[in-house]
């Protein structure tokens, strides 16, 4: 038993670190901030631009298409990852439905970008 509990000491000690360490820079974030407020900083902040006045005004959804964009192309880095550490060992299958996936991303990418969806006013 004692030797199973001597298995579990690294883990704790880097529990114990952890959380001293979240205490100590929180505590330190709380002693140390500068506290004076202005108006800008703690105004509301909605999508990338200013808040409106009314519920039902048309809005810019341009903002929104570039997070979606983003979250695509992070997608795909996710899947490239593990495809390339295991690239010298992958079939031809794998290889060629993996362009497919990149061809279908790049066909969206250029038309977004033809839409005109990335230019800013």
């Amino acid at each position: 038993m004692e030797e199973m509990l001597r298995e579990y000491l690294p883990i704790l000690v880097f529990l114990a670190v952890a959380i001293g360490l979240g205490l100590v820079l929180i505590l330190a974030a709380l002693i140390v901030a500068v506290r004076n407020p202005d108006p800008e900083k703690v105004s509301a902040y909605e999508c990338g631009f200013n808040a409106f006045d009314d519920a039902r005004m048309k809005f810019d959804v341009r903002f929104y298409l570039v997070s979606i964009l983003f979250i695509i192309f992070d997608l795909e880095i996710a899947f490239l990852f593990p495809w390339a550490v295991s690239f010298g060992e992958i079939s031809m299958a794998a290889f060629w439905s993996m362009m497919v996936f990149l061809a279908v991303l790049t066909i969206g990418f250029a038309y977004e970008w033809k839409k005109g969806a990335l230019e800013w006013e």
